[in-house]
């Protein structure tokens, strides 16, 4: 394991996930390029947007200036969470609840898209949902959080999203909220796969290539003496460069940004020690962890002791304090890895994601989910490049003003957003037990670790078959009345066995033959 001393301090600060994923490597610029969209910066941003560019049939150049997602990227313990750094009442209580919902709605999107990333392109990334705790302090408090944690499961219920008090979380045994459906993945493994689907037909990848100068007409980037003519801009470094941008406003930008240095350490433990989940406490600054299952032991990643970049006098007493803690309330670590990275910050705790001047677009301020609202940039970007609507623009907007306030049902106006059409695949299922249905009656059951409509006729027969419609992928929902399966996104409709009534849907759901029944 490479320790040194009585402390475990290591030789090297080189991240885990660098050291356990290789990726390609990219020759430098040498020559002058158009392109439709030129994108700065090679981390999980400006990857994503490339490739859902490329996808979408736009041709594309990423520079970045040293190796792609060794960085930032390669420096993350990559959470994807909904869960913010301000507690969901207190978004409500700052932003509104429509602005709140909205707020955890685009880290569930940016989720989704990254599991279906990894289902379409299958990609061995060690992806998984897991749950999330928000627990009470590691190194004990006075103060009794259990009201805050009931408030905080209360308010995501309220919002519709899926949340739990416990007086004990797993192995802690501290109280805290649990909110399911979060998820993590190996981030370089993941960023391996999309940057092998970029080069060619008119698209580029270039390492060791900085950009020097975003010029505005024509349109490029400037790298020493070559240019990147393009249509679009897309400013995908962790603090945006001015680009374009006028120097007042570029200032105003860099001014409401704070990065902070997060520390880190990998250590192995014995197989089920602690269930495969993500962890935060409520300390100040505040404690995190996940847990990875190997074949032979767990893997998890401990982090915390945040201060300002540049700060902190003694940064190996950093990792010494967090190294402490981690043997304090897990004695059976085995320290393998410890990294720093830097988070940034915003004035009011949000993202900054939209355009800064006209086709330029940049994302930053990500507060230490950067995997999650990298991923919702490169959406956002998509969204706009490609003339669509997104329901977060004016909510993410650099240059947005107080956001409180004022009517917006943000349900309504967002409706057709294409992430409505698979949120529902999130909701929990409505049982486990088909003894329970009566007849007449039909359900979202849970059998086989999928979601199956059940529904029992009024003989008593039971029907099986896919939860999942075949139009866009919603759920479908029980009609009572009509005793069919009907989909909330687009008013498909099914039999109770599943053949087909009415469309935009052309065929039936898919019959299912649960083992468990």
């Amino acid at each position: 394991m490479n320790l040194q001393g009585q402390t475990g301090i290591m030789n090297t600060t080189t991240p885990y996930w660098i050291e356990t994923a290789q990726l390609p490597h990219f020759e430098t610029l040498t020559q002058d390029l158009h392109v439709d969209v030129a994108i700065i910066g090679g981390g999980i941003t400006g990857i994503t947007a490339a490739y859902l560019l490329k996808q979408a049939g736009k041709t594309v150049a990423l520079l970045e200036k040293g190796s792609c997602a060794d960085i930032y990227t390669g420096h993350t313990t990559a959470h994807l969470t909904c869960v913010s750094d301000i507690f969901l009442t207190d978004l409500v209580k700052n932003f509104g609840q429509d602005h709140a919902q909205a707020v955890w709605d685009a880290g569930f999107a940016a989720i989704d898209q990254i599991e279906n990333l990894v289902t379409s392109e299958r990609i061995d990334c060690e992806f998984s949902r897991v749950p999330g705790y928000l627990h009470a302090q590691l190194q004990g408090g006075t103060a009794d959080e259990r009201p805050d944690f009931k408030a905080q499961a209360a308010q995501a219920e309220k919002l519709g999203f899926e949340a739990s008090y416990t007086d004990r979380i797993p192995f802690f045994g501290l109280p805290g909220t649990m909110f399911p459906n979060q998820a993590k993945f190996h981030p370089r493994k993941y960023v391996k796969a999309l940057l092998e689907k970029i080069p060619g037909r008119g698209s580029y990848i270039f390492e060791h290539t900085m950009a020097e100068e975003v010029v505005e007409k024509p349109l490029g980037i400037k790298v020493g003496e070559y240019t990147v003519n393009c249509d679009y801009v897309i400013v995908a470094t962790h603090v945006p460069l001015m680009g374009k941008t006028n120097l007042v406003s570029a200032t105003l930008l860099q001014t409401k940004i704070f990065p902070y240095t997060s520390y880190a350490l990998g250590a192995h433990v014995p197989k089920g020690t602690i269930p495969e989940a993500l962890y935060w406490d409520t300390s100040d600054p505040y404690h995190y962890l996940r847990v990875d299952p190997k074949p032979d032991y767990d893997y998890i990643i401990f982090g915390g002791s945040d201060h300002k970049t540049g700060q902190a006098e003694d940064t190996e007493a950093q990792y010494n304090k967090l190294e402490k803690l981690l043997k304090k309330v897990i004695p059976m670590a085995q320290l393998s890895h410890r990294w720093s990275g830097q988070v940034i910050e915003t004035m009011d705790g949000l993202p900054y994601i939209g355009e800064t001047s006209k086709k330029q677009f940049v994302g930053t301020g990500f507060s230490g989910n950067g995997m999650t609202f990298g991923t919702l940039t490169a959406m956002m970007a998509y969204d706009k490049i490609m003339g669509r609507k997104n329901p977060w623009k004016e909510l993410f907007h650099p240059d947005r003003k107080k956001i409180k306030g004022g009517a917006w049902d943000y349900l309504r106006e967002n409706k057709d957003y294409p992430y409505y059409l698979v949120k529902t695949r999130l909701q929990s299922a409505e049982g486990t037990k088909v003894e329970t249905l009566k007849p007449g009656e039909g359900r979202i059951l849970e059998l086989d670790g999928k979601k199956v409509a059940v529904s029992r006729a009024v003989g008593g027969d039971l029907h099986y078959c896919s939860a999942v419609c075949t139009h866009m992928g919603c759920l479908v929902e029980w009609n009572n009345a009509e005793k069919s399966w009907d989909c909330p996104c687009h008013g498909s409709r099914f039999a109770a066995s599943g053949e087909l009534i009415a469309g935009p849907a052309e065929t039936a759901l898919e019959s299912v033959q649960p083992k468990s029944k």
